[in-house]
């Protein structure tokens, strides 16, 4: 009987220690981020680390400004402003932070005034801010959960989706107050406007469907729904071809939606749960990213052929990306766990600009 007792004491003490290192690894994982994985297209640079006061800090939208890239905090409702150098990596010392209220998603800049816009869902709110001095300047009301924003050059207006209210808000920039709402039928994730038909096509997450808006008309005038694609995410447009790439984030594809078509034509699985879609119409290569941390690079050889030539390895919840246009950087946003919240860099590999 005694040695029963023993044995079985010991199985547990073994389990439960078994269990403690498994927890403690979790931990470790969460907490510290380590280095992504290689990349035949992309060469990581090191990381821009943001000063946060906050244990978990959860990052949202990444936007590029000329030689500034703007991010905002979803849990902590910062907004950092980080200058970017073409011959260096940023430093904590390149960062400026605008404390706010959570949650903070979406940034946009005025052209004309200069000015930014940042969405606010727990304030139901537009903040209007000085990029330059980084403090609020006014607050404009708007519908509940205002999340992604955007700014239309041909109507001069900016465009702001509120997911809990089906709704959008067109705010006028020159006297910096919502002008009109229109109704769009669903709850609005993302994006993207068409130059050539000036028309913003924004997908919904909760019916799985596209809409076409025409701001000038202050109305949807189309909508098709995105056969194959679950639960639609992130998108971003290659106005050449006249498609829109769609990240479906409850079965991890990205749809390539036919602009002429009107239809889904073709599916690219992607890491799971993803977010974040971008386009970088010069290297005519497509990068998204999601909850589970994966990264995966696209290249468009033409228009009905994709072709993935990377998939790495970020950080679990590293779900928020843009590309800089002018030096094809990719910034991906990595959430904080007791550590302070950063942005991961990469520059292109030499031999991608040939792919």
């Amino acid at each position: 009987m005694k040695n029963s007792t023993g044995k079985l004491l010991r199985i547990v003490l073994l389990s439960v220690g078994v269990i403690v290192v498994l927890a403690a690894s979790v931990v470790v994982y969460l907490i510290y981020p380590g280095t992504p994985g290689t990349a035949a297209s992309l060469s990581f640079q090191g990381y821009i680390p943001l000063p946060s006061d906050t244990t978990l800090s959860v990052l949202d939208y990444l936007t590029v400004d000329g030689d500034r890239l703007f991010v905002t905090g979803e849990s902590s409702g910062d907004l950092y402003r980080i200058k970017l150098s073409r011959n260096s990596l940023a430093t904590v010392a390149d960062v400026s932070k605008l404390a706010g209220q959570p949650a903070t998603h979406g940034v946009v800049i005025d052209p004309s005034s200069h000015l930014g816009f940042a969405t606010r869902s727990e304030a139901n709110t537009v903040d209007v801010f000085d990029p330059v001095k980084m403090v609020v300047i006014k607050r404009i009301p708007v519908a509940n959960g205002p999340d992604a924003i955007f700014y239309d050059p041909f109507e001069k207006l900016v465009y702001v989706a509120s997911g809990d209210a089906d709704l959008a808000t067109l705010i006028d920039p020159a006297t910096q107050t919502a002008i009109a709402t229109i109704a769009l039928g669903g709850e609005p994730e993302y994006a993207a406007l068409d130059p050539s038909t000036k028309l913003l096509y924004q997908n919904l997450h909760d019916t799985s469907m596209v809409v076409a808006v025409d701001i000038a008309k202050r109305a949807v005038v189309q909508r098709w729904p995105l056969q194959g694609c679950q639960a639609p995410s992130g998108m971003a447009i290659d106005a050449d071809h006249h498609r829109l790439f769609i990240g479906c984030n409850a079965n991890s594809v990205l749809a390539i939606f036919d602009l002429s078509e009107h239809r889904v034509v073709t599916a690219v699985p992607i890491g799971k749960n993803p977010d974040s879609v971008v386009f970088d119409p010069e290297l005519r290569r497509i990068y998204t990213t999601g909850k589970s941390g994966v990264l995966s690079v696209i290249q468009l050889d033409e228009p009905s052929k994709y072709e993935t030539i990377d998939t790495v390895h970020l950080h679990y919840g590293a779900h928020t990306l843009t590309v800089d246009p002018a030096t094809h950087a990719v910034y991906v946003g990595y959430a904080g766990l007791v550590v302070a919240p950063r942005v991961a860099v990469f520059n292109l590999r030499p031999q991608a600009l040939t792919h």
